[in-house]
Protein backbone atom coordinates (compact mmCIF):
# COMPACT_ATOMS: atom_id res chain seq x y z
CA UNK A 1 0.00 0.00 0.00
CA UNK A 2 1.23 3.52 -0.73
CA UNK A 3 2.00 5.94 2.10
CA UNK A 4 -1.20 7.93 1.47
CA UNK A 5 -3.34 4.85 2.03
CA UNK A 6 -4.32 4.48 -1.62
CA UNK A 7 -4.11 0.91 -2.94
CA UNK A 8 -3.24 0.87 -6.64
CA UNK A 9 -3.81 -2.09 -8.93
CA UNK A 10 -0.09 -2.99 -8.96
CA UNK A 11 3.15 -2.00 -7.28
CA UNK A 12 6.77 -3.10 -7.06
CA UNK A 13 8.30 -4.57 -3.91
CA UNK A 14 11.83 -3.40 -3.11
CA UNK A 15 13.64 -4.27 0.13
CA UNK A 16 17.07 -3.60 1.66
CA UNK A 17 18.61 -6.62 -0.07
CA UNK A 18 17.62 -5.15 -3.44
CA UNK A 19 19.08 -1.79 -2.53
CA UNK A 20 22.36 -3.33 -1.37
CA UNK A 21 22.65 -5.36 -4.58
CA UNK A 22 22.25 -2.26 -6.70
CA UNK A 23 24.61 -0.22 -4.52
CA UNK A 24 27.30 -2.88 -4.89
CA UNK A 25 27.21 -2.48 -8.67
CA UNK A 26 27.10 1.31 -8.43
CA UNK A 27 30.29 1.21 -6.37
CA UNK A 28 31.94 -1.33 -8.66
CA UNK A 29 33.76 -1.07 -11.98
CA UNK A 30 30.99 -2.03 -14.39
CA UNK A 31 27.66 -0.25 -14.68
CA UNK A 32 26.86 -1.95 -17.98
CA UNK A 33 28.21 -4.76 -20.19
CA UNK A 34 29.69 -6.47 -17.15
CA UNK A 35 29.37 -9.90 -15.62
CA UNK A 36 26.29 -9.07 -13.51
CA UNK A 37 24.06 -9.18 -16.58
CA UNK A 38 25.62 -12.49 -17.60
CA UNK A 39 24.89 -13.92 -14.15
CA UNK A 40 21.31 -12.70 -14.29
CA UNK A 41 20.84 -14.42 -17.66
CA UNK A 42 22.24 -17.66 -16.27
CA UNK A 43 19.98 -17.56 -13.19
CA UNK A 44 16.91 -16.80 -15.29
CA UNK A 45 17.64 -19.59 -17.79
CA UNK A 46 18.19 -22.09 -14.98
CA UNK A 47 15.00 -21.01 -13.17
CA UNK A 48 12.76 -21.56 -16.19
CA UNK A 49 14.64 -24.58 -17.56
CA UNK A 50 15.86 -23.06 -20.83
CA UNK A 51 19.33 -23.36 -22.32
CA UNK A 52 19.78 -19.66 -23.06
CA UNK A 53 18.53 -16.26 -21.92
CA UNK A 54 19.17 -12.86 -23.50
CA UNK A 55 18.56 -9.88 -21.21
CA UNK A 56 17.49 -6.61 -22.83
CA UNK A 57 16.22 -3.15 -21.96
CA UNK A 58 12.47 -3.91 -21.98
CA UNK A 59 9.86 -6.53 -22.75
CA UNK A 60 9.12 -4.63 -25.96
CA UNK A 61 12.77 -4.87 -27.01
CA UNK A 62 12.63 -8.59 -26.23
CA UNK A 63 9.59 -9.07 -28.50
CA UNK A 64 11.30 -7.09 -31.26
CA UNK A 65 14.57 -9.03 -31.33
CA UNK A 66 12.74 -12.34 -30.97
CA UNK A 67 10.67 -11.55 -34.06
CA UNK A 68 13.76 -10.40 -35.96
CA UNK A 69 15.68 -13.52 -34.95
CA UNK A 70 12.75 -15.59 -36.25
CA UNK A 71 13.32 -14.05 -39.67
CA UNK A 72 10.11 -12.02 -39.73
CA UNK A 73 10.20 -9.35 -42.42
CA UNK A 74 8.40 -7.56 -45.26
CA UNK A 75 5.71 -9.54 -47.02
CA UNK A 76 5.10 -11.71 -43.95
CA UNK A 77 2.66 -11.60 -41.05
CA UNK A 78 2.77 -11.86 -37.28
CA UNK A 79 -0.26 -13.26 -35.45
CA UNK A 80 -0.99 -12.37 -31.84
CA UNK A 81 -3.92 -12.06 -29.47
CA UNK A 82 -6.50 -9.33 -29.89
CA UNK A 83 -6.32 -8.95 -26.11
CA UNK A 84 -2.81 -7.81 -25.28
CA UNK A 85 -0.69 -4.74 -24.77
CA UNK A 86 0.10 -3.20 -28.16
CA UNK A 87 3.78 -4.29 -28.04
CA UNK A 88 2.83 -7.86 -29.01
CA UNK A 89 1.35 -6.60 -32.28
CA UNK A 90 3.87 -3.80 -32.79
CA UNK A 91 6.74 -6.32 -32.84
CA UNK A 92 5.67 -7.51 -36.28
CA UNK A 93 5.36 -3.97 -37.64
CA UNK A 94 8.81 -3.08 -36.30
CA UNK A 95 10.21 -5.85 -38.51
CA UNK A 96 8.60 -4.41 -41.64
CA UNK A 97 5.97 -7.17 -41.59
CA UNK A 98 2.28 -6.84 -40.80
CA UNK A 99 0.32 -8.03 -37.76
CA UNK A 100 -3.03 -9.75 -37.55
CA UNK A 101 -5.02 -10.83 -34.52
CA UNK A 102 -6.80 -13.87 -33.06
CA UNK A 103 -9.84 -13.89 -30.78
CA UNK A 104 -9.62 -15.18 -27.21
CA UNK A 105 -11.17 -18.00 -25.24
CA UNK A 106 -13.73 -16.31 -22.94
CA UNK A 107 -12.51 -18.11 -19.80
CA UNK A 108 -8.74 -18.49 -20.16
CA UNK A 109 -8.45 -15.16 -22.05
CA UNK A 110 -5.77 -16.75 -24.25
CA UNK A 111 -5.81 -16.86 -28.04
CA UNK A 112 -7.50 -20.14 -28.88
CA UNK A 113 -6.06 -22.82 -31.22
CA UNK A 114 -9.22 -22.46 -33.32
CA UNK A 115 -8.47 -18.76 -33.75
CA UNK A 116 -4.92 -19.59 -34.84
CA UNK A 117 -6.14 -22.13 -37.39
CA UNK A 118 -8.70 -19.67 -38.75
CA UNK A 119 -6.11 -16.88 -39.04
CA UNK A 120 -3.68 -19.16 -40.88
CA UNK A 121 -6.38 -20.15 -43.36
CA UNK A 122 -7.29 -16.54 -44.01
CA UNK A 123 -3.70 -15.26 -44.09
CA UNK A 124 -1.23 -17.89 -45.36
CA UNK A 125 1.72 -15.51 -45.00
CA UNK A 126 1.88 -15.83 -41.20
CA UNK A 127 5.50 -16.42 -40.18
CA UNK A 128 5.39 -15.85 -36.41
CA UNK A 129 2.73 -16.48 -33.78
CA UNK A 130 2.88 -14.69 -30.42
CA UNK A 131 0.45 -16.26 -27.92
CA UNK A 132 -0.05 -14.12 -24.82
CA UNK A 133 -0.09 -15.62 -21.31
CA UNK A 134 -2.67 -13.11 -20.22
CA UNK A 135 -2.65 -12.12 -16.53
CA UNK A 136 0.05 -14.75 -15.91
CA UNK A 137 -1.81 -17.88 -17.07
CA UNK A 138 -0.40 -20.12 -19.81
CA UNK A 139 -3.19 -22.23 -21.25
CA UNK A 140 -3.30 -24.90 -23.94
CA UNK A 141 0.17 -24.31 -25.35
CA UNK A 142 0.57 -27.86 -26.63
CA UNK A 143 -2.60 -27.60 -28.73
CA UNK A 144 -1.73 -24.10 -29.82
CA UNK A 145 1.75 -25.24 -30.92
CA UNK A 146 0.10 -27.85 -33.14
CA UNK A 147 -2.25 -25.25 -34.58
CA UNK A 148 0.74 -23.05 -35.47
CA UNK A 149 2.21 -25.68 -37.81
CA UNK A 150 5.58 -24.52 -39.13
CA UNK A 151 5.25 -20.96 -37.80
CA UNK A 152 7.83 -19.69 -35.31
CA UNK A 153 6.15 -19.52 -31.89
CA UNK A 154 7.20 -16.74 -29.53
CA UNK A 155 5.47 -16.84 -26.15
CA UNK A 156 4.58 -13.42 -24.77
CA UNK A 157 5.19 -14.47 -21.18
CA UNK A 158 5.63 -10.89 -19.94
CA UNK A 159 2.98 -11.56 -17.27
CA UNK A 160 4.04 -15.09 -16.51
CA UNK A 161 7.45 -15.48 -14.87
CA UNK A 162 6.90 -18.04 -12.12
CA UNK A 163 3.97 -19.72 -13.89
CA UNK A 164 3.86 -23.31 -15.13
CA UNK A 165 2.24 -25.13 -18.04
CA UNK A 166 -0.43 -27.83 -17.58
CA UNK A 167 2.35 -30.44 -17.43
CA UNK A 168 4.13 -28.51 -14.63
CA UNK A 169 6.94 -27.36 -16.95
CA UNK A 170 7.94 -23.76 -16.10
CA UNK A 171 6.82 -21.07 -18.50
CA UNK A 172 9.98 -20.02 -20.32
CA UNK A 173 11.33 -23.53 -20.83
CA UNK A 174 10.04 -23.26 -24.42
CA UNK A 175 8.56 -26.78 -24.26
CA UNK A 176 5.98 -25.80 -26.89
CA UNK A 177 7.61 -22.76 -28.47
CA UNK A 178 10.79 -21.47 -30.06
CA UNK A 179 11.24 -18.50 -27.72
CA UNK A 180 9.61 -16.96 -24.65
CA UNK A 181 9.64 -13.28 -23.74
CA UNK A 182 9.55 -11.77 -20.24
CA UNK A 183 9.11 -8.24 -18.92
CA UNK A 184 10.58 -6.82 -15.72
CA UNK A 185 8.53 -3.62 -15.53
CA UNK A 186 7.79 -2.56 -11.91
CA UNK A 187 4.35 -4.22 -11.74
CA UNK A 188 5.50 -7.52 -13.26
CA UNK A 189 6.37 -10.68 -11.23
CA UNK A 190 9.89 -9.32 -10.61
CA UNK A 191 11.32 -5.97 -11.60
CA UNK A 192 14.57 -4.52 -12.90
CA UNK A 193 12.98 -1.06 -13.19
CA UNK A 194 12.62 -1.48 -16.92
CA UNK A 195 13.93 -4.58 -18.62
CA UNK A 196 13.11 -7.79 -20.40
CA UNK A 197 14.54 -11.08 -21.61
CA UNK A 198 14.09 -13.82 -24.17
CA UNK A 199 14.68 -17.49 -23.39
CA UNK A 200 15.26 -20.19 -25.99
CA UNK A 201 16.78 -23.63 -26.48
CA UNK A 202 17.96 -22.83 -30.00
CA UNK A 203 21.62 -21.78 -30.17
CA UNK A 204 21.21 -20.10 -33.55
CA UNK A 205 18.33 -17.95 -32.32
CA UNK A 206 20.32 -17.14 -29.18
CA UNK A 207 23.35 -16.02 -31.22
CA UNK A 208 21.21 -13.81 -33.46
CA UNK A 209 19.54 -12.13 -30.49
CA UNK A 210 22.83 -11.52 -28.71
CA UNK A 211 24.03 -9.63 -31.79
CA UNK A 212 20.74 -7.80 -32.39
CA UNK A 213 20.71 -6.36 -28.86
CA UNK A 214 24.16 -4.78 -29.44
CA UNK A 215 23.88 -2.94 -32.78
CA UNK A 216 24.28 -6.15 -34.81
CA UNK A 217 27.92 -6.36 -33.72
CA UNK A 218 29.75 -9.67 -33.36
CA UNK A 219 33.28 -10.61 -32.29
CA UNK A 220 33.49 -14.25 -33.38
CA UNK A 221 36.68 -14.58 -35.46
CA UNK A 222 35.41 -17.71 -37.21
CA UNK A 223 32.42 -15.80 -38.59
CA UNK A 224 34.08 -12.57 -39.71
CA UNK A 225 33.21 -11.56 -43.26
CA UNK A 226 36.52 -9.72 -43.68
CA UNK A 227 39.03 -11.87 -41.78
CA UNK A 228 42.03 -9.98 -43.17
CA UNK A 229 40.96 -6.85 -41.33
CA UNK A 230 40.74 -8.92 -38.16
CA UNK A 231 44.49 -9.60 -38.25
CA UNK A 232 47.31 -7.38 -37.01
CA UNK A 233 50.26 -8.99 -38.74
CA UNK A 234 50.16 -12.61 -37.67
CA UNK A 235 48.08 -11.88 -34.58
CA UNK A 236 44.31 -11.53 -34.19
CA UNK A 237 43.52 -7.85 -33.64
CA UNK A 238 42.05 -7.64 -30.12
CA UNK A 239 40.02 -4.52 -30.92
CA UNK A 240 38.34 -5.81 -34.05
CA UNK A 241 34.60 -6.42 -34.40
CA UNK A 242 32.11 -6.45 -37.26
CA UNK A 243 28.62 -5.09 -37.63
CA UNK A 244 27.18 -7.61 -40.05
CA UNK A 245 23.50 -6.73 -39.56
CA UNK A 246 21.42 -3.81 -38.36
CA UNK A 247 20.86 -4.18 -34.64
CA UNK A 248 19.90 -1.96 -31.74
CA UNK A 249 21.17 -0.71 -28.41
CA UNK A 250 18.86 -2.94 -26.37
CA UNK A 251 21.33 -3.93 -23.65
CA UNK A 252 20.32 -4.33 -20.03
CA UNK A 253 22.58 -2.46 -17.61
CA UNK A 254 24.36 -4.21 -14.76
CA UNK A 255 22.44 -1.93 -12.41
CA UNK A 256 19.19 -3.43 -13.66
CA UNK A 257 20.61 -6.95 -13.63
CA UNK A 258 21.74 -6.59 -10.01
CA UNK A 259 18.20 -5.69 -9.01
CA UNK A 260 16.92 -8.59 -11.11
CA UNK A 261 19.22 -11.08 -9.42
CA UNK A 262 18.07 -9.96 -5.99
CA UNK A 263 14.43 -10.06 -7.05
CA UNK A 264 14.83 -13.59 -8.46
CA UNK A 265 15.63 -14.77 -4.93
CA UNK A 266 12.10 -13.64 -3.96
CA UNK A 267 10.20 -14.94 -6.99
CA UNK A 268 8.73 -17.96 -5.23
CA UNK A 269 7.60 -15.84 -2.29
CA UNK A 270 6.13 -13.21 -4.61
CA UNK A 271 4.28 -15.80 -6.67
CA UNK A 272 2.81 -17.56 -3.66
CA UNK A 273 1.61 -14.28 -2.18
CA UNK A 274 -0.09 -13.39 -5.46
CA UNK A 275 -1.79 -16.80 -5.51
CA UNK A 276 -2.94 -16.41 -1.93
CA UNK A 277 -4.52 -13.03 -2.69
CA UNK A 278 -6.21 -14.36 -5.83
CA UNK A 279 -7.58 -17.26 -3.81
CA UNK A 280 -9.00 -14.92 -1.17
CA UNK A 281 -10.64 -12.80 -3.86
CA UNK A 282 -12.16 -15.91 -5.45
CA UNK A 283 -13.56 -16.97 -2.11
CA UNK A 284 -15.08 -13.55 -1.44
CA UNK A 285 -16.45 -12.85 -4.92
CA UNK A 286 -17.66 -16.26 -6.03
CA UNK A 287 -21.40 -16.11 -6.76
CA UNK A 288 -21.73 -12.36 -6.14
CA UNK A 289 -24.49 -10.84 -8.28
CA UNK A 290 -23.27 -8.58 -11.07
CA UNK A 291 -19.75 -10.02 -11.00
CA UNK A 292 -18.18 -13.10 -12.58
CA UNK A 293 -14.71 -14.64 -12.37
CA UNK A 294 -12.32 -15.94 -15.02
CA UNK A 295 -9.14 -18.06 -14.93
CA UNK A 296 -10.36 -19.29 -11.54
CA UNK A 297 -10.30 -23.07 -11.53
CA UNK A 298 -8.12 -24.57 -8.82
CA UNK A 299 -5.65 -25.86 -11.42
CA UNK A 300 -5.41 -22.47 -13.13
CA UNK A 301 -4.86 -20.59 -9.89
CA UNK A 302 -2.13 -23.06 -8.93
CA UNK A 303 -0.29 -22.58 -12.25
CA UNK A 304 -0.71 -18.86 -12.87
CA UNK A 305 1.83 -16.19 -11.95
CA UNK A 306 -1.09 -13.82 -11.26
CA UNK A 307 0.39 -10.66 -12.68
CA UNK A 308 -3.07 -9.10 -12.41
CA UNK A 309 -6.48 -10.11 -11.06
CA UNK A 310 -9.27 -9.43 -13.52
CA UNK A 311 -12.99 -9.87 -12.98
CA UNK A 312 -16.05 -9.21 -15.12
CA UNK A 313 -18.82 -6.81 -14.08
CA UNK A 314 -22.29 -6.43 -15.57
CA UNK A 315 -22.26 -2.64 -15.45
CA UNK A 316 -25.70 -2.12 -17.07
CA UNK A 317 -27.27 -4.48 -14.51
CA UNK A 318 -25.46 -2.57 -11.77
CA UNK A 319 -27.00 0.66 -13.04
CA UNK A 320 -23.71 2.43 -13.64
CA UNK A 321 -20.93 2.84 -16.16
CA UNK A 322 -17.50 1.36 -15.65
CA UNK A 323 -16.13 4.87 -15.08
CA UNK A 324 -18.68 5.46 -12.34
CA UNK A 325 -17.91 2.10 -10.74
CA UNK A 326 -14.17 2.85 -10.80
CA UNK A 327 -14.98 6.23 -9.23
CA UNK A 328 -16.84 4.53 -6.37
CA UNK A 329 -13.79 2.41 -5.63
CA UNK A 330 -11.39 5.33 -5.98
CA UNK A 331 -13.40 7.30 -3.43
CA UNK A 332 -12.66 4.45 -1.02
CA UNK A 333 -8.94 4.52 -1.80
CA UNK A 334 -8.95 1.57 -4.21
CA UNK A 335 -7.28 1.92 -7.60
CA UNK A 336 -8.43 -0.15 -10.59
CA UNK A 337 -7.46 -0.37 -14.26
CA UNK A 338 -8.61 -1.87 -17.56
CA UNK A 339 -6.34 -4.45 -19.20
CA UNK A 340 -6.45 -3.98 -22.14
CA UNK A 341 -8.12 -1.89 -24.81
CA UNK A 342 -8.20 -4.43 -27.68
CA UNK A 343 -5.40 -3.88 -30.19
CA UNK A 344 -7.79 -3.42 -33.14
CA UNK A 345 -9.42 -0.45 -31.37
CA UNK A 346 -6.17 1.53 -31.33
CA UNK A 347 -6.11 4.14 -34.12
CA UNK A 348 -2.75 3.01 -35.51
CA UNK A 349 -3.87 -0.60 -35.85
CA UNK A 350 -7.40 0.37 -36.90
CA UNK A 351 -5.90 2.20 -39.88
CA UNK A 352 -4.07 -0.99 -40.82
CA UNK A 353 -6.83 -3.51 -40.15
CA UNK A 354 -10.01 -1.53 -40.64
CA UNK A 355 -13.05 -1.57 -38.37
CA UNK A 356 -12.86 -5.26 -37.46
CA UNK A 357 -14.32 -5.36 -33.94
CA UNK A 358 -17.13 -7.65 -35.13
CA UNK A 359 -14.51 -10.31 -35.93
CA UNK A 360 -13.57 -10.60 -32.24
CA UNK A 361 -16.79 -11.25 -30.29
CA UNK A 362 -15.10 -12.83 -27.27
CA UNK A 363 -12.60 -10.00 -26.95
CA UNK A 364 -15.37 -7.42 -27.32
CA UNK A 365 -17.48 -9.10 -24.64
CA UNK A 366 -14.51 -9.24 -22.29
CA UNK A 367 -13.52 -5.61 -22.88
CA UNK A 368 -17.05 -4.40 -22.12
CA UNK A 369 -17.00 -5.98 -18.65
CA UNK A 370 -13.43 -6.22 -17.39
CA UNK A 371 -11.84 -4.48 -14.45
CA UNK A 372 -8.46 -5.14 -12.82
CA UNK A 373 -8.43 -5.16 -9.02
CA UNK A 374 -5.35 -4.55 -6.83
CA UNK A 375 -2.95 -7.49 -6.54
CA UNK A 376 0.71 -7.25 -5.62
CA UNK A 377 2.99 -9.00 -3.07
CA UNK A 378 3.30 -6.03 -0.72
CA UNK A 379 -0.44 -6.05 0.01
CA UNK A 380 -1.20 -6.93 3.60
CA UNK A 381 -4.14 -9.11 4.60
CA UNK A 382 -5.80 -5.90 5.79
CA UNK A 383 -5.31 -4.35 2.34
CA UNK A 384 -6.90 -7.40 0.70
CA UNK A 385 -9.92 -7.29 3.02
CA UNK A 386 -10.27 -3.58 2.38
CA UNK A 387 -10.39 -4.17 -1.38
CA UNK A 388 -13.01 -6.89 -0.89
CA UNK A 389 -15.17 -4.69 1.35
CA UNK A 390 -14.89 -1.76 -1.08
CA UNK A 391 -15.91 -3.86 -4.08
CA UNK A 392 -18.81 -5.36 -2.17
CA UNK A 393 -19.87 -1.88 -1.09
CA UNK A 394 -19.72 -0.61 -4.68
CA UNK A 395 -21.80 -3.62 -5.75
CA UNK A 396 -24.35 -2.95 -3.02
CA UNK A 397 -23.69 -6.31 -1.38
Amino acid sequence: MSKDGFIGYGRHFIDDDDCRAVEKVLRGDWLTQGETTTRFEAVLAERVGAKYAVAVSSGTAALHIAALAAGLGPGQWNLTSALTFVASANAGVYCGADSTLGDIDPHTLSMSPAAVERARREQPGIKTVIPVHYAGLSSGMEALRRACGDCVVIEDACHALGATEEDDVPVGACAHSDMAVFSFHPVKPITTGEGGAVTTNDKELYTRMMELRTHGIMRDHDRFEDPEQAMDGKDAAPWYYEQQNLGFNYRMTDIQAALGLSQMDKLETFTQRRRDIAGRYDEAFRGVAGMSLVQNTAAERKRSAHHIYVALFDFPALGCTRTQFMGKLKSQGIGTQVHYIPVYRQPFHKRRLGDVAANYPNTEAYYAQTLTLPLFPAMTDEDVERVIASVQNALGV
